[in-house]
């Protein structure tokens, strides 16, 4: 475990240290944010919080590198790559987005592009097995790329629409990394080998996010800013890059892909653009129903763990795509009684 413990803690110790010199650079470069419809904080807070997750995470797992963890897929360091010049390339578009806040379609055009750097890596999701016959179903290249852009671009909107309590994105971070490492180590009838070497990316990842929370919990004195397209980048390559392990991902991200989905539906019904910010997220509409942020963030730590954990135990993929089916279902209800409820509050209070 050696090399594990030392990609955390490399990872860990460099964003501990990097974030309070990230908040200072954002607030004399005037990266921040203020008050506002969205936001309810006090004062003005640095944006600049993605650049200690980024450098911690990179120098991390390019540590990871070389600690003598054997490798078994040849097609490792492409991948590998990948991620960090991907992640690059969205983390310096973030950072110009935080300082100039770019319009959406920017926003659309840079996932695309950092979505094909993924698929040019051969991150890609090209084989998995059927859960109703257990067949290996091998996709071409005119059906992966368009499913990998989808799957890449729901991770970074997912994450990024989520980013709106304190602490929110880069706990669920935590929890995902954790939850991916033991899935990688682990041996299953489906996974007779430990993937020991891509272990080591959710280990640098989950140093990188829980040096930062400190900082970033309630109440933040640093923002992730577009700090959040980067983890949600992250997030998504590292889901296909373990195996393809779509269904552990979906269960643990289950609420918030949920909540984007609704979001979508709802605003396009309402005839507003789905990317335009909003309070009516899942987690803005429990704070206005009077939740505390602390309250809600742990709640969805909590969700999130107790699915991920579900994710772990389950093994036959036929069960896992019954609980999704089923969690799902419920979420969906909980979002439609708490839609009405919030519209409800808000139609009495302007009458």
């Amino acid at each position: 475990m050696t090399p594990f413990l030392l990609t955390f803690l490399i990872a860990f110790a460099l964003s501990f240290l990097l974030t309070p010199l990230a908040r200072r650079l954002g607030l004399r470069l005037g990266v921040v944010d203020a008050p506002g419809e969205r936001r309810r904080h006090a004062g003005v807070v640095s944006r600049l919080g993605g650049m200690p997750i980024f450098v911690a995470f990179t120098v991390g797992v390019l540590a990871s590198r070389g600690l003598g963890v054997p490798s078994f897929d040849p097609q490792e360091p492409i991948r590998i790559a990948g991620l960090l010049i991907g992640g690059t390339f969205v983390f310096v578009y973030g950072l110009i987005d935080d300082r100039y806040n770019l319009r959406p379609v920017w926003h659309v055009a840079a996932q695309i592009v950092a979505s094909l750097i993924a698929i040019a890596s051969l991150i890609i999701i090209e084989r998995f097995n059927n859960p109703l016959t257990n067949e290996l179903v091998k996709l071409e290249l005119w059906q992966y790329v368009p499913l990998t852009l989808f799957w890449m671009m729901g991770m970074i909107n997912t994450v990024n629409w989520l980013d709106g309590l304190d602490g929110l994105a880069a706990g669920i971070a935590a929890i995902f990394s954790a939850v991916l490492f033991v899935a990688m180590i682990r041996t299953t009838p489906e996974q007779p080998q430990p993937q020991l070497s891509i272990a080591l990316l959710p280990m640098a990842l989950l140093g990188a996010t829980l040096g930062f929370l400190p900082f970033n919990f309630y109440p933040a004195r640093v923002f992730l800013g577009s700090g959040a397209l980067y983890l949600g980048y992250v997030l998504g390559s590292l889901g296909i890059i373990g195996g393809a392990k779509v269904a552990t991902v979906l269960l643990i991200l289950a609420v918030p892909i949920l909540d984007v989905a609704w979001l979508i539906v709802s605003r396009t019904r309402r005839g507003q653009s789905p990317a335009q910010g909003g309070r009516d997220h899942l987690h803005f509409r429990l704070l206005d129903m009077g939740l505390s942020q602390r309250t809600i963030v742990m709640l969805y730590y909590m969700v999130s763990a107790v699915f991920g954990v579900l994710a772990l135990l389950i093994e036959g993929r036929l069960i896992k795509l019954i609980t999704l089916g089923l969690l799902g279902a419920i979420t969906i209800a909980a979002l439609a009684l708490l839609s009405r409820n919030t519209e409800g509050r808000q139609t009495t209070a302007d009458d």
